[in-house]
């Protein structure tokens, strides 16, 4: 699973998801990509997952591309635990996502198979999406 190698302060903030994407935003390496239409958490066994559906559809051949990396902790608390003592453990990370932000980007396979492709991998995520080809954008 996708997280940081280190972290010197653990704990954030949750943070503000407001505006669209200004960076991130264009297809750079591939031909094909699924583009954010809302805001959210995306959480590292998520992409993992939509990562994996995408290659395992393309019977891995082509290239998959994640633009998308989980640098935000988010915690919780115990179960039946009291409202005192403080912020909870680390619980995992989460990507946070843009409306505009590509996610995943394909390339070296047709059209056809990248856009069933990329609709399994989209199918992984909580997010609305939207496929994208490099001559639209």
């Amino acid at each position: 699973m996708l997280q940081p190698r280190i972290r010197k302060y653990r704990k954030e903030f949750r943070g503000k998801m407001n505006g669209v994407a200004s960076a991130n935003n264009t297809i750079a390496f591939g031909e094909y990509g699924i583009k954010s239409m809302e805001h959210g958490w995306i959480e590292a066994n998520q992409i993992e997952a939509g990562r994996r559906a995408i290659t395992g559809h393309m019977k891995r051949k082509g290239k998959v591309w994640v633009k998308i990396f989980p640098h935000k902790p988010y915690t919780r608390r115990g179960i039946n635990s009291k409202m005192i003592g403080g912020k909870g453990e680390v619980e995992g990370y989460v990507a946070v996502v843009k409306p505009g932000n590509i996610i995943y980007e394909v390339s070296g396979v047709s059209e056809d198979v990248a856009r069933e492709a990329l609709r399994l991998g989209a199918n992984k995520l909580p997010v609305k999406t939207k496929f994208v080809s490099k001559k639209e954008i």
